[in-house]
């Protein structure tokens, strides 16, 4: 706040006694030499039109440069002083002319109230009345942050309170502009009255005895049903991302028994090229079917998209899971390159179901001496980086103390990939043995007896590798 004040002018000197002194000032003469807070070149007064125009665009570009640094910094309370200073200037000295810079005081401002930490709801709730006022070109925006800030704090019927104002709120051709944020707005009170139907379930499944307030629950429900699946069913035909929406429709529909409706809603929120490719829309897909208890067929093909989009989903143990009890080469070749890739990411480093997966498919190809060109395959690319991701002797220590379970596959996998002498397999099956386990005893056996398997795979594409 310093750099906003004038610097002081000396007052003149007088001389006493021979001696120079400064006469001293009282604070009545400093408030008149002295004007209040000024904004850096803000001009006290105004001069010419075009003058004033330039002093006002660098005082307000100063302003807004201390605000930013202010909320960079996590200074809440300095960011709010020069946002008030901010706001006043504007009413002081540009209304003369109309420029809107109303968003970036809600944006600002909006900040400024959640991280404070004197804020108080009372404030918050009368500042955002105050933006709805001031541009009615993003009315309906503030509305949901507005809603949003309810729900966050807890207070669900005001939240829908303003959903229902805004929703009925009509402005001329902003009406028509604004169609989207209305969709929004729908959809939200939508969301709202599904939570409300949600608890009247709960209520209905647990104390569902008395016949009387079983009827009054259902009528209830169903009345939240009617107005929440409108809603949400308006959302869901634009094209875009709505997780929570879907879910909550299907739901619904699920419940009431419309499963052709809500498998349809799915496959067409999954596959409609209209809508951003989304992982979760296969998820929900997935999940559904299964609970359907549809055919495997059907559940591969909805993971195998996912695995397109994001391998390293943690469905993709259930995926592999599924490809290895095909009876078809292809779909089993599949399933091992599935569970490669998952492991190329570093979430999956330590997830013992997965390694065990890797580990069970490795050691039944090992033991038939079939399709030995499977794992060179995935090994060819992943052999000069795998081992120093997954394999170093840091690595084995680590996972003997924590994991020996996973320790265990993990060495399984780098004996037949690396050969006896990788040094995280000499490092577990000696620790093993020294404690005298018996599966590491039996480890250290199997990868000593397929050796030369490692060899076989280590060589050349298609060089001693028999499909």
């Amino acid at each position: 706040m310093d750099s906003f004040l004038e610097d002081y002018e000396e007052a003149p000197a007088v001389v006493v006694g021979g001696k120079r002194r400064r006469r001293k000032r009282s604070p009545a003469t400093q408030a008149a030499l002295h004007p209040l807070l000024q904004l850096p070149f803000l001009p006290p007064q105004p001069v010419s039109s075009n003058e004033h125009k330039l002093n006002f665009k660098k005082s307000k570009e100063a302003c807004l440069s201390y605000i930013q640094d202010a909320l960079l910094q996590k200074q809440w309370k300095r960011a709010a002083e020069f946002l008030t200073c901010y706001v006043e200037s504007l009413e002081k000295d540009y209304s003369r002319e109309h420029i809107g810079p109303s968003e970036m005081i809600w944006r600002i401002g909006t900040e400024i109230l959640w991280r404070h930490s004197q804020s108080r709801m009372k404030e918050f709730n009368c500042f955002m009345e105050q933006m709805k006022t001031l541009g009615v070109k993003r009315y309906l925006k503030v509305c949901l942050e507005h809603v949003f800030h309810l729900l966050c704090n807890g207070q669900i019927d005001e939240a829908y309170q303003n959903l229902s104002l805004a929703e009925s709120w009509r402005f001329g051709e902003q009406t028509a502009i604004q169609d989207k944020e209305i969709k929004l707005i729908q959809a939200y009170r939508g969301l709202l009255d599904y939570c409300s139907w949600s608890k009247q379930k709960k209520i209905l499944l647990e104390h569902g005895e008395d016949g009387f307030a079983d009827l009054a629950v259902e009528q209830e429900m169903h009345s939240y049903f009617r107005k929440a699946a409108v809603n949400l069913k308006e959302i869901i035909k634009i094209p875009g991302v709505w997780d929570v929406f879907v879910k909550c429709y299907v739901d619904l529909l699920e419940f009431y028994g419309e499963h052709n409706e809500a498998c349809q809603v799915l496959n067409e929120y999954a596959y409609n090229s209209k809508f951003p490719a989304n992982p979760n829309a296969h998820v929900y897909l997935y999940q559904f079917l299964k609970r359907q208890g549809e055919s495997k067929k059907s559940l591969i093909s909805a993971l195998k998209i996912l695995h397109d989009i994001v391998p390293s989903h943690e469905l993709m143990i259930d995926f592999n899971t599924m490809l290895q009890k095909s009876k078809k080469r292809k779909k089993r070749q599949l399933g091992l390159e599935v569970i490669f890739a998952a492991l190329d990411y570093a979430g999956w480093k330590e997830n013992a179901k997965a390694w065990s997966c890797l580990a069970r498919q490795v050691k039944q190809i090992v033991i038939t001496e079939k399709h030995l060109d499977w794992i060179q395959q995935e090994w060819n690319s992943r052999k000069d980086w795998w081992p120093d991701f997954h394999f170093s002797r840091y690595l084995a220590k680590r996972n003997w103390q924590e994991n020996k379970s996973l320790s265990h596959e993990k060495a399984l996998v780098a004996g037949i990939l690396l050969g006896k002498d990788c040094k995280y397999f000499k490092y577990v099956s000696h620790q093993g043995c020294k404690a005298r386990l018996k599966r590491f005893r039996m480890l250290k056996k199997f990868v000593t007896r397929h050796n030369p398997v490692y060899l076989r795979i280590s060589g050349p594409p298609d060089c001693s590798v028999q499909p």
